[in-house]
């Protein structure tokens, strides 16, 4: 299977994908499957939430659709141009993936197959439809996919390199028992948004964007700011109101009412709207429905300890603050070759595997 017909077919599907958005799904006659496909992804999309109860519509739409904006012809061209898949020797590669958001195990998946690997995949108890759908989707569209793909619910058996998500204990066991084979092994990280105080309206709401898509069960949703000294909070809680529907969701809802409760009980100072509270504390993990805020002196100082704790930040938001920050609003957004902890998983795919 060349090159181009891989990329062929998951431009194809990313024309699928598109055809799913939130209260207007519309069926394009050109894409190709729809009669057999798409009334039941639509189905899906919504049953995901009875398998995941933090999978709703809104979100799994979400994720349908930055898939379809990011797999074009232009974006796999850009994406690729830079490797040389001249000489790669077909392996199978192991997948263990997270679920803490939907398809959250799609990069990996497409960077294996479209490397010309074969994937063995063994998907989250949290997420265990959404990729095999849209992989018999590319198996009915290009059959030569049939057998590069295989999944699997018991042990991993016969492969020849691993890419495993999980926590920061779930990766000591990873690199125990994948000792002996190539991988690329995934631990906890968090995002964070370096602020200044002179972000405007518009971006501090876009920054409630980066916190409370997925309900920030994201690596890459923002769980920590950092702010100047004498920063005033009140432009941010105004700017983020729009988000207040949040805690009408049952499950967001008891996380906030149970960890308010406990930082209350452990006399903690919050600052708190009613659906978010904000705690000062040094860790980069909040939990869910709160957001830790530290102040810093010195930008320069600041950024020397972020380059000197990366290995926990997954992403920084900041108006250009911080090199290599990510404009408010887009850090659930990646582009293809945005890799996850900054590892290259096509450099893996194809050099470490030679």
């Amino acid at each position: 299977m060349t090159l181009e017909t891989k990329k062929n077919a998951f431009i194809e599907l990313g024309k699928f994908l598109s055809q799913f958005n939130e209260g207007n799904c519309t069926k394009k006659d050109a894409v190709f499957g729809n009669d057999l496909f798409f009334e039941k992804f639509t189905d899906l999309i919504q049953l995901s939430q009875s398998y995941n109860g933090w999978f709703t519509p809104e979100q799994v739409f979400f994720s349908v659709q930055s898939w379809a904006k990011a797999l074009t012809k232009e974006n796999l061209d850009q994406w690729l141009s830079k490797y040389d898949f001249s000489e790669v020797k077909p392996k199978k590669v192991a997948l263990i993936l997270a679920g803490n958001i939907p398809l959250v195990g799609f990069h990996d998946f497409l960077s294996v197959l479209i490397t010309g690997h074969t994937v063995l995949v063994k998907t989250s108890s949290n997420d265990q439809h959404l990729l095999p759908f849209i992989a018999n989707y590319l198996i009915a569209f290009e059959p030569q996919f049939a057998d590069k793909i295989e999944f699997v619910e018991g042990k991993l058996e016969n492969f020849d390199a691993v890419i495993a998500t999980g926590s920061n204990n779930t990766a000591r066991y990873f690199e125990y028992y994948f000792k002996d084979k190539p991988s690329i092994i995934r631990k906890n990280r968090n995002s964070v948004a370096v602020l200044n105080g002179s972000e405007t309206q518009e971006q501090l709401t876009a920054l409630g964007e980066d916190i409370f898509r997925y309900f920030g069960l994201g690596c890459r949703n923002v769980s920590k700011l950092f702010v100047p000294k004498d920063y005033s909070f009140a432009p941010f809680f105004e700017a983020i109101f729009k988000y207040q529907d949040v805690i009408h969701y049952e499950k967001y809802a008891n996380n906030y009412d149970y960890n308010k409760a406990v930082f209350l009980m452990s006399n903690f100072k919050l600052l708190d709207n009613g659906f978010l509270t904000l705690k000062e504390d040094s860790s980069y993990a909040s939990p869910i429905s709160s957001i830790f805020y530290e102040y810093y002196d010195d930008l320069n100082d600041l950024k020397k300890r972020l380059e000197s704790e990366k290995d926990q930040i997954q992403c920084t938001i900041s108006i250009s603050l911080e090199e290599n920050s990510i404009d408010f609003g887009q850090s659930q957004l990646p582009n293809l070759w945005d890799y996850a902890d900054n590892i290259d998983t096509i450099t893996f795919l194809l050099i470490r595997l030679d």
